[in-house]
């Protein structure tokens, strides 16, 4: 192990949001922490910090390197920051080497990829928790992204500190906080030049947009935009359980659609009737909706005259007297909205 370095502000403030996010979701002495590690800045100083809180809430610790290979160099870049793991602790720190596809552009197929990788090796430990190194920058792009899609308030709730079996614990931290952390510690992270390619959209927003809106509209624009999104996922988590709800009364599910009945569907409110449409098409494994398509199948609830039905990704809406059908050829499959 290193020499421990001197606790400053950022060391301190790094480990208590690990320390208390691992105890506020029940993680108990024994249990196995993976942490993801791409050995960027965020990442290393999570997993610095696992490797401090960790041991000493008697948890078993473990990490994972995703090689991408899509720069020159990546192989070496991985095992550098492997070394980095095992000096800070890690005894068992694995590197997993990914073909990434094309379906979604780079970045959608790279995180497919990191994920299934993740998500197997998890499986193969028993691992209780997955930590991985979002920041409150980062959920303030995501939340900055979300908006522009204009996907509705869902699309605005940004990441959740868990979700299944992964923590994200530095959510309230910001990355000069994580940047300061690793200077502290005398950590030496990788500096993925990708974050500078403004041909990607996230990039573009880190480096570009929020720095200006800083700039026009005064600091703290990145908190005011993660507290934006714990708002709406308040809000979000008890509309969703009023869809769920509703979704059970007034659609039938069957091998291949789901029928909605007019007359019980019409009464609902107009947010949680939108709800219950997206979950459908959830349920039907649509590759992608957005507000207008909802909006489309919703017309034909108040403003239907005989049209002809609607062809939207995947799914084929079609309304008939006083119900309407939303048919696929997939397997129909279940889901939260």
């Amino acid at each position: 192990m290193p020499s421990r370095p001197r606790l400053t502000p950022a060391i301190a403030d790094v480990r208590r949001a690990v320390r208390e996010t691992l105890r506020d979701h029940q993680a108990v002495a024994g249990d196995l922490i993976l942490v993801a590690c791409s050995g960027g800045p965020d990442s290393l100083a999570l997993a610095a910090a696992l490797a401090f809180e960790g041991p000493r809430a008697g948890l078993k610790i473990a990490s994972i390197t995703v090689d991408h290979q899509m720069q020159a160099g990546s192989a070496e870049v991985a095992q550098q920051t492997l070394s980095k793991l095992q000096v800070l602790g890690y005894e068992s720190a694995t590197v997993a080497t990914v073909q990434v596809g094309k379906a979604g552009g780079p970045e959608a197929a790279a995180r497919e990829a990191r994920y299934l990788e993740i998500e197997n090796l998890a499986r193969l430990l028993n691992a209780k928790f997955v930590l991985l190194g979002h920041t409150l920058d980062d959920q303030a792009e995501t939340v900055l992204l979300g908006l522009a899609r204009g996907s509705g308030a869902r699309s605005l709730n940004g990441m959740a500190v868990r979700n299944g079996i992964y923590l994200r614990p530095l959510l309230r931290i910001s990355r000069e906080t994580v940047q300061k952390f690793c200077e502290d510690s005398g950590l030496q992270p990788w500096l993925d030049p990708m974050n500078h390619d403004l041909a990607y959209t996230r990039v573009k927003v880190r480096n570009v947009i929020l720095p200006m809106l800083e700039n026009e509209l005064g600091p703290g624009i990145s908190l005011a935009l993660t507290r934006t999104a714990d708002s709406l996922r308040e809000d979000d988590e008890v509309l969703s359980q009023l869809a769920n709800a509703a979704f059970s009364e007034v659609a039938r599910l069957q091998a291949t659609q789901i029928i909605f009945s007019v007359p019980r569907f019409k009464d609902l409110p107009l947010a949680i009737r939108h709800r219950v449409f997206a979950l459908a098409l959830q349920k039907l494994a649509a590759p992608e909706f957005a507000r207008v398509h909802i909006l489309a199948v919703d017309a034909l609830v108040d403003d239907w005259h005989g049209q002809k039905p609607l062809t939207l990704p995947g799914v084929r809406v079609e309304r008939t007297g006083e119900s309407i059908t939303l048919k696929t050829t997939k397997t129909l499959k279940s889901g939260a909205c």
